[in-house]
This record gives C-alpha cells, sequence and structure tokens, in this order.
C-alpha cells in the first residue's frame, strides 16, 4: 500500500473517532441512551469504522516501512 494513501486512512479514521466520540455525547446520544441504554448508531459506526480504518493505516504504513 502506497505510504501516502496509508496516512491519509489513518488521518480519516482518528477524524472518525474524534467525530463518533464527540457524537456519543450529542443531546440524540443522551436520548437514546435514556431508552435504549446505548448511544445512536451513527456514533457507535463512526467509532468502529474509525478504528478500523486506523488499523488499516498503521498496518499499511508498518508493511511499507518493511519494504513491503
Amino acid at each position: 500500500m502506497n505510504k501516502v494513501v496509508s496516512l491519509a486512512i489513518l488521518a480519516v479514521g482518528i477524524l472518525f473517532i474524534i467525530l463518533g466520540v464527540s457524537a456519543t455525547k450529542s443531546f440524540s446520544s443522551d436520548i437514546s441512551r435514556f431508552f435504549t441504554g446505548a448511544p445512536t448508531d451513527e456514533a457507535i459506526w463512526m467509532l468502529i469504522g474509525g478504528a478500523v480504518a486506523v488499523i488499516v493505516g498503521l498496518v499499511g504504513l508498518r508493511s511499507w516501512s518493511k519494504g513491503s
């Protein structure tokens, strides 16, 4: 994987995690948590997607640094 692509995926992943954490603290998440005990699906998917993107970006950077 190209280093620039890996860095971009890593940056997008970090952004999604930040947005997901912010979404879990929103009013709609508070309402959802009150009725269901969990934050909104949107917040959860942003956190999951961000974590996956960070992992993919780090793996891409690691494989690039090994010369593969």
